[in-house]
Protein backbone atom coordinates (compact mmCIF):
# COMPACT_ATOMS: atom_id res chain seq x y z
CA UNK A 1 0.00 0.00 0.00
CA UNK A 2 1.13 3.75 -0.83
CA UNK A 3 1.81 5.72 1.83
CA UNK A 4 -0.45 8.28 0.76
CA UNK A 5 -3.19 6.23 0.73
CA UNK A 6 -2.64 5.24 4.34
CA UNK A 7 -2.24 8.36 5.69
CA UNK A 8 -5.57 9.57 3.74
CA UNK A 9 -7.06 5.92 5.39
CA UNK A 10 -6.13 7.28 8.88
CA UNK A 11 -7.83 10.89 8.47
CA UNK A 12 -10.37 10.39 11.35
CA UNK A 13 -10.37 12.00 14.73
CA UNK A 14 -9.46 9.34 16.94
CA UNK A 15 -6.68 9.43 18.98
CA UNK A 16 -4.73 6.23 17.85
CA UNK A 17 -5.55 7.53 14.15
CA UNK A 18 -4.21 10.88 15.02
CA UNK A 19 -1.34 9.60 16.74
CA UNK A 20 -0.40 6.63 13.70
CA UNK A 21 -0.88 9.85 11.29
CA UNK A 22 1.73 12.02 12.82
CA UNK A 23 4.20 9.16 12.94
CA UNK A 24 4.24 8.72 9.14
CA UNK A 25 4.04 12.34 8.60
CA UNK A 26 7.23 12.23 10.61
CA UNK A 27 8.98 8.94 8.91
CA UNK A 28 7.38 6.07 10.48
CA UNK A 29 7.89 2.72 8.25
CA UNK A 30 4.82 0.95 7.85
CA UNK A 31 3.87 -2.50 6.04
CA UNK A 32 0.72 -3.60 5.65
CA UNK A 33 0.42 -7.66 5.33
CA UNK A 34 -1.51 -9.77 2.69
CA UNK A 35 -4.12 -11.93 3.67
CA UNK A 36 -7.19 -11.20 6.15
CA UNK A 37 -8.33 -12.72 9.24
CA UNK A 38 -11.64 -12.85 11.15
CA UNK A 39 -12.01 -9.51 13.10
CA UNK A 40 -13.99 -11.70 15.96
CA UNK A 41 -10.53 -13.33 16.22
CA UNK A 42 -8.59 -9.74 16.14
CA UNK A 43 -11.13 -8.70 18.86
CA UNK A 44 -10.33 -11.71 21.02
CA UNK A 45 -6.65 -11.48 20.89
CA UNK A 46 -6.45 -7.16 21.18
CA UNK A 47 -8.75 -7.99 24.13
CA UNK A 48 -6.14 -10.17 26.06
CA UNK A 49 -3.50 -7.47 25.12
CA UNK A 50 -5.84 -5.20 26.75
CA UNK A 51 -6.43 -7.12 30.11
CA UNK A 52 -2.01 -8.01 29.67
CA UNK A 53 -1.13 -3.97 29.20
CA UNK A 54 -3.07 -2.75 31.69
CA UNK A 55 -2.11 -5.32 34.57
CA UNK A 56 1.58 -3.83 33.56
CA UNK A 57 0.96 -0.76 33.20
CA UNK A 58 1.98 -0.15 29.91
CA UNK A 59 0.99 2.85 27.86
CA UNK A 60 -1.62 2.54 25.01
CA UNK A 61 -3.75 4.40 22.49
CA UNK A 62 -6.87 3.47 21.35
CA UNK A 63 -6.81 -0.04 22.27
CA UNK A 64 -10.10 -0.77 24.34
CA UNK A 65 -12.24 1.28 21.26
CA UNK A 66 -9.67 -1.30 18.75
CA UNK A 67 -11.64 -3.74 20.64
CA UNK A 68 -14.85 -2.97 20.62
CA UNK A 69 -15.01 -1.94 16.94
CA UNK A 70 -13.42 -5.15 15.75
CA UNK A 71 -15.90 -6.77 18.24
CA UNK A 72 -18.83 -5.16 15.92
CA UNK A 73 -17.53 -6.23 12.79
CA UNK A 74 -18.45 -8.97 10.76
CA UNK A 75 -16.13 -9.32 7.71
CA UNK A 76 -12.42 -10.24 7.76
CA UNK A 77 -9.36 -7.48 8.38
CA UNK A 78 -6.45 -7.05 6.88
CA UNK A 79 -3.33 -6.15 9.28
CA UNK A 80 -0.84 -3.24 9.46
CA UNK A 81 1.72 -1.69 11.27
CA UNK A 82 3.60 1.40 11.54
CA UNK A 83 6.36 1.84 14.07
CA UNK A 84 7.74 4.98 14.81
CA UNK A 85 11.10 6.62 13.75
CA UNK A 86 11.99 6.70 16.92
CA UNK A 87 10.53 3.09 17.84
CA UNK A 88 8.74 4.22 20.55
CA UNK A 89 5.09 3.72 19.77
CA UNK A 90 4.23 0.57 17.26
CA UNK A 91 0.66 1.29 15.91
CA UNK A 92 -1.72 -1.83 14.76
CA UNK A 93 -4.37 -0.78 11.54
CA UNK A 94 -6.93 -3.15 10.56
CA UNK A 95 -8.45 -2.38 7.41
CA UNK A 96 -11.34 -3.82 5.29
CA UNK A 97 -10.40 -6.38 3.57
CA UNK A 98 -9.71 -4.61 0.45
CA UNK A 99 -7.90 -2.28 2.30
CA UNK A 100 -10.26 0.23 0.92
CA UNK A 101 -11.17 1.57 4.77
CA UNK A 102 -9.66 1.45 8.21
CA UNK A 103 -11.91 -0.40 10.75
CA UNK A 104 -10.04 0.13 13.53
CA UNK A 105 -6.09 1.65 14.71
CA UNK A 106 -4.42 1.00 18.35
CA UNK A 107 -0.79 1.62 19.41
CA UNK A 108 1.03 0.68 22.18
CA UNK A 109 4.13 2.61 23.58
CA UNK A 110 8.02 0.33 24.12
CA UNK A 111 9.70 0.39 26.95
CA UNK A 112 11.12 3.93 27.66
CA UNK A 113 9.15 5.65 24.64
CA UNK A 114 7.41 8.86 24.80
CA UNK A 115 3.87 9.87 24.67
CA UNK A 116 2.23 9.97 21.11
CA UNK A 117 1.35 13.75 19.68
Amino acid sequence: MERHLLMRLLAGDDEASVAALAALLDGATYVVWDGAFPAEWCARTYARRLRNTRRKGVDTVGLERAVQLLGRHDQPVRLGQITAVDAAWIFMLFLTEDSGALVACTGVRRVGGQSPR
